[in-house]
């Protein structure tokens, strides 16, 4: 069995503690300077390209692009290092939708106003399962066996997210949007943002192991935190903030592809050609009459500077505020998360076919996805699918080192011993593990930290020179959020 450690550039990033770099070498002008290549700078580089910016350059830390939207590949198939998936849009998200009919996910509308969605980018059947009492169901939702009275708080719970689906104030606004800016800021709703997920479930009087559990997966699943961290507030927007409204065709389908949310980053690469730098650490910001940037390219060990009249920088708070030398991120909690991606024989899984999410109840981890789900052809060779991990925890910079710490043999006892609640035999079939560590994979939303007066400041400009965008300034680590950033940061610029 072949054992392999991969993850983010950490060992790089950590220069900036020191910044013990060469002096500059180099010079190079751009009129826009956007720092990081995740799905936020990706985005921004988009709305300048079409709104006649072409005057702008593109550096990644990373010898790639897409930050989370990355992926690997092996001799059987690509897989995910990060995000997975993209929900289909909200109606409302017009700007979402054209990227997705830009990039041939979507061609338009028919007769009757039904989105045209190519189908080989979402999920088949069989497209959710749960191992729940030693036996295999449909969906996730735990049905077969629970008690009645489970059954009443499984259905009051959802009849109550429906409720708060459609729910506006008097401007018109949703209580739960997408992306989160459009939220209402009524009282009311505010209040839920600044208390625990789990102490409202309390009020509302649910108690179900069950619900319980479904509940906590699930805020695992987007937030990385579980319901004893997560605000009120975003715990009742995974289900409230999606409003099911754009097509009645796919209402339960997802966007999905064997490299995951690499492949929306791939769709990007036409606004980055000839304008991107990859390998290079931005460790300084000098505010003169333009912008004066050090950067530090690791590939050939110097140092440039970047004048720029303005920046973008789509980089975490954790990282701006050492480039910067000012406090950002003291209230910005980011979970790590461990990704495995099992080759196994072709054998593995008998006669059961693997669904594309596969879950296993009160797991530690948060199951596994097929890779090979959307394979059309006669699959002869070897299995591939990809596990996932968040670490819940009160203390994300502890259990971080804690993960970064882990050798091959504790990883991979950490990862088969959940897995073979479901697979017990499961080591007879892998000829291969790759782990993959994601120090701080995402912000958590906390209460407070969506609407809070710390993200507030950290979304504003420097001296209308330097412009700030990134997914933990929504306070939820979403596609549509980096998105959405990458777009608001780059109209402030221009």
């Amino acid at each position: 069995m072949l054992l392999k450690i991969t993850g983010t550039n950490h060992v790089l990033g950590h220069k900036l503690w020191a910044k013990d770099f060469p002096e500059t070498t180099e010079e190079i002008h751009t009129k826009y300077l956007i720092v990081g290549g995740g799905i936020s700078g990706l985005s921004a580089c988009r709305f300048l390209n079409k709104n006649g910016e072409n005057d702008y350059l593109l550096l990644e830390m990373e010898d790639h692009l897409g930050g989370n939207s990355s992926n690997g590949q092996n001799a059987f198939s690509k897989f995910p290092l990060g995000a997975h998936y993209l929900p289909l849009p909200n109606k409302e998200n017009i700007e979402i939708i054209e990227f997705l009919i830009e990039s041939g996910i979507c061609s338009g509308n028919d007769d009757s106003g039904e989105p045209v969605l190519d189908e080989y980018q979402m999920t088949f059947p069989q497209q959710e399962r749960l191992f729940y009492k030693n036996a295999w169901q449909n969906d996730i939702v735990p049905q077969k066996g629970i008690s009645s009275e489970t059954q009443k708080e499984l259905d009051r719970f959802f009849k109550m997210m429906d409720e708060y689906r459609q729910k506006k104030d008097d401007h018109g606004a949703y209580w739960f949007a997408i992306p989160v800016h459009d939220s209402s800021r009524e009282e009311n709703a505010l209040q839920l943002e600044k208390m625990l997920f789990k102490d409202w479930l309390a009020v509302q009087d649910f108690k179900s192991e069950e619900l319980l559990w479904l509940l906590d997966y699930s805020c695992k699943d987007d937030y990385g935190l579980g319901i004893q961290y997560v605000s009120a507030w975003a715990g009742i927007h995974y289900f409230a903030g999606r409003k099911n409204n754009w097509s009645e065709k796919y209402k339960d389908h997802v966007f999905t592809w064997p490299e995951g949310n690499a492949r929306l980053t791939s769709y990007f690469s036409s606004y980055t050609k000839g304008k991107y730098i990859p390998n290079h650490l931005v460790f300084e910001i000098e505010i003169n009459n333009k912008v004066e940037v050090l950067s530090f390219d690791s590939l050939h060990k110097k140092t440039k500077k970047i004048v720029a009249e303005k920046i973008l920088l789509a980089a975490p708070q954790f990282v701006n505020e050492r480039i910067l030398n000012q406090k950002r991120a003291e209230s910005f909690n980011y979970v790590p998360w461990l990704l495995t991606t099992i080759t196994l024989k072709n054998e593995f899984g008998g006669d059961e076919e693997l669904a594309w999410d596969n879950v296993i109840y009160g797991s530690e981890g948060l199951g596994y996805i097929n890779d090979q789900h959307q394979n059309i052809g006669l699959v002869m060779g070897e299995k591939v699918i990809t596990y996932y991990r968040s670490f819940s925890t009160a203390d994300c910079w502890k259990a971080r080192k804690k993960l970064y710490n882990m050798k091959e043999e504790h990883l991979r006892e950490l990862v088969l011993s959940d897995l073979k609640k479901a697979h017990p035999l499961i080591e007879d079939f892998i000829t291969e593990i790759q782990f993959h560590k994601i120090g701080h994979a995402m912000i958590a939303p906390v209460p407070g930290q969506i609407f809070g007066e710390n993200s507030e400041k950290a979304r504003q400009p420097i001296e209308g020179k330097i412009f700030f965008a990134h997914s933990d300034l929504s306070g939820i680590s979403i596609f549509e959020e980096a998105f959405y950033q990458g777009i608001r940061a780059a109209k402030e610029m221009i």
